[in-house]
């Protein structure tokens, strides 16, 4: 709600938090982006920026598999100890997650199915 209403208003984007800056704790509430990117960000109305929170590569991959546009980031990188490193990881993590997003990932199925084909002999 905070999100539209900041739209409505005006906004050129919005920045919801995945958890406390600084935290490192990741995303705590992926329905709530999930439901922020459904309603804003697909359909170029609004650019969602996921803000905060970020903690590892496994984090900015996570939000850009929501369809998050970007991630602002700091404390990850500036609290690890190779900062270079993680900096190239959040890197690779950010355009890897975008692509799965942007391929549209398959859907999750209650049971196994397999993808080989059926061939005879």
């Amino acid at each position: 709600i905070a999100a539209r209403r900041l739209y409505e208003a005006g906004a050129d984007c919005v920045m919801p938090a995945g958890s406390p800056i600084g935290s490192g704790r990741g995303i705590e509430n992926t329905n709530n982006i999930k439901l922020i990117v459904s309603d804003l960000g697909e359909g170029g109305k609004c650019p969602v920026i996921l803000d905060a929170g970020i903690g590892s590569a496994k984090d900015a991959v996570m939000a850009m598999e929501l369809g998050v546009d970007a991630i602002l980031l700091n404390s990850a990188i500036a609290y690890s100890k190779e900062p270079l490193i993680m900096a190239e990881a959040m890197k690779l993590a950010c355009q890897a997650g975008r692509l799965s997003y942007l391929s549209g990932p398959m859907d999750k199925k209650l049971y196994a199915t397999a993808s080989s084909p059926e061939w005879e002999f």
